[in-house]
């Protein structure tokens, strides 16, 4: 008896469990015998493999595509690309965090994207892996003392500038999500919306974000009411609601209108980005 006619004699559950469950490789031939098959659910089987196969090609092509800028740094002798992105810009409390990373040469997660378009626990798995198998990974904060002295765009670029400088290992280049890192001691780039056209930027957005993430969610047991582990200090209606019924807290930033107004202070009146900004004075780091 041939193997694939072996595989023919097995039960469908049981091969239904070693080529989609398990992904195990298909043998040549056994798609076509089962799309003969006269059993429906062999036939239904071909159908789910072809389709599982149709989508790997498709996410094989994604990956390919999001590693086209650090593909091109590569072969111009660039080995250690790092990617560097923040979270935590548009709250009304909490720090801004941004963190840093360098994957391997080619390196794929299957999934990875822009940490916005993934949901928290996939982000959370994902921050496992990325900081498992990275070469190196950092984060950088600024406070909200720093936001509201620096305003929050420089902050932003200051917790960046933290992220990069803390690796255990200088880049050759950095990649940025939309920005350019003030005195960086490196060559970088920045590209818009780069969370989701760079696969270094991406891993570093799912860092930043699931890093802030965790950080708000012990916030919340600090300053309870609020429900900083529901809205990570976003302006939902249930934050604005609690900021209104129980005043600003520490970590709430004093520069962003809805916390000026719930102190009964006037709103600042600022340009946020500027295309030449000044480099912020103490980029030493907490």
């Amino acid at each position: 008896m041939s193997d694939l006619e072996r595989f023919l004699a097995q039960p469908i559950g049981q091969l239904r469990e070693r080529f989609l469950a398990k992904g195990r490789p298909v043998p040549d031939g056994l798609l076509e015998a089962l799309e003969q098959d006269d059993r429906r659910a062999a036939r239904e089987l071909a159908r789910a493999i072809r389709s599982r196969q149709k989508k790997n090609r498709s996410e094989g092509q994604r990956l390919r595509n999001l590693l086209r800028y650090e593909v091109e740094l590569w072969e111009a002798g660039h080995l250690h690309v790092a990617g560097v992105d923040e979270a935590g810009m548009a709250p009304l409390a909490g720090p801004v965090v941004a963190a840093a990373v360098i994957l391997p040469r080619h390196y794929k997660l299957r999934g990875i994207d822009d940490s916005k378009a993934l949901d928290a626990e996939t982000r959370a798995r994902m921050a496992v892996e990325l900081k498992r198998d990275a070469i190196a990974w950092a984060v950088g904060v600024a406070e909200v003392e720093e936001i509201d002295r620096l305003n929050i765009y420089h902050a932003g670029l200051l917790a960046l500038r933290r992220a990069l400088l803390g690796l255990s290992l200088t880049p050759s280049f950095v990649l940025v999500d939309a920005r350019r890192i003030p005195e960086c001691p490196v060559p970088q780039k920045g590209i818009i919306h780069g969370d989701a056209l760079s696969l270094t930027i991406a891993a570093a957005s799912i860092i930043a974000k699931t890093t802030r993430d965790a950080h708000m969610a012990e916030l919340d047991a600090r300053y309870p009411g609020y429900g900083f582990s529901a809205h990570k200090g976003y302006p939902t209606p249930q934050h604005e609601t609690a900021l209104r019924t129980l005043g600003a807290c520490p970590i709430h930033r004093r520069s962003f209108a809805p916390v000026r107004v719930a102190l009964g202070l006037e709103p600042i009146q600022e340009l946020l980005f500027d295309e030449s900004p000044p480099v912020p004075p103490d980029l030493s780091g907490p």
